[in-house]
């Protein structure tokens, strides 16, 4: 059973410090000290609540990856290979692991129980990074869906768009997934979505910290990093999870 899940930020080590204390500035969060045989792991700690936010220092471009805390994780384990997993690296008290179309993943063995209320930003904006966006390539993505259904159990419902699927975590969860079918064929990839009560405020508070707005649609803004990390704005209701 998961218990606790978390987003991780994989970010270029070379634009990591720059990239950390965007996103701990943005998620109104406390940087932790790094850790790591390369002290290429640190954390994003909540003035409240229980900590969901990781970030990693990588030798590529970087992206995002969703990790589960789960009870069992021997069991857990076996799950994730049995439905078409690839083991990366076994660890004590966790693994990291490449789904069918290579989407990277870790299980663990911590916990957490208290969601962090949304960052209030300049002018009494809200958001909440709440949301892993996977982005699957098109004759993959059936096969995809299945896998993590499975394994994480949760509910897949449609979006109002064909190329989305949701996965609904328990409301106890912090992260939700979405599955996202692209109109190529490549290997899975992820960024990261915030829910914001005022889309256009938000991206005005990022560009105003380094970030760069890429592209506005209907439903969301496509937003690069200080790290030339992409992620999406939202209008989704960062209390509700709602649009």
């Amino acid at each position: 059973m998961i218990r606790w899940n978390w987003a991780f930020l994989d970010r270029p080590v070379d634009r990591f410090d720059e990239a950390f204390a965007f996103w701990a500035t943005v998620t109104g969060s406390r940087p932790s000290e790094r850790t790591g045989r390369n002290s290429e792991f640190a954390e994003l700690i909540p003035a409240q609540g229980d900590s969901y936010l990781r970030a990693q220092a990588v030798g590529d471009a970087g992206g995002a990856h969703p990790d589960f805390d789960v009870d069992d994780l021997d069991a857990a384990r076996a799950r994730a290979l049995a439905l078409g997993a690839t083991t990366l690296s076994d660890h004590d008290g966790w693994s990291a692991f490449r789904s069918p179309q290579g989407q990277a993943f870790c299980l663990t063995t911590e916990d957490g129980t208290r969601i962090p209320e949304p960052t209030v930003g300049p002018g009494g904006v809200r958001s909440r990074l709440d949301q892993i966006c996977l982005d699957i390539g098109r004759d993959g993505y059936a096969d995809e869906i299945r896998f993590w259904a499975e394994l994480t159990s949760w509910q897949l419902q449609s979006a109002t768009l064909a190329e989305f699927t949701r996965l609904v975590p328990p409301r106890r969860m912090p992260v939700r997934i979405l599955l996202q079918r692209l109109d190529e064929n490549r290997p899975a990839a992820a960024h990261v979505d915030m829910a914001c009560s005022d889309r256009e405020a938000v991206a005005a508070w990022h560009e105003s910290l380094g970030a760069r707005r890429i592209s506005q649609g209907a439903h969301w803004t496509v937003m690069n990093d200080p790290a030339g990390g992409v992620y999406c704005l939202t209008g989704r209701d960062p209390d509700t999870g709602r649009a």
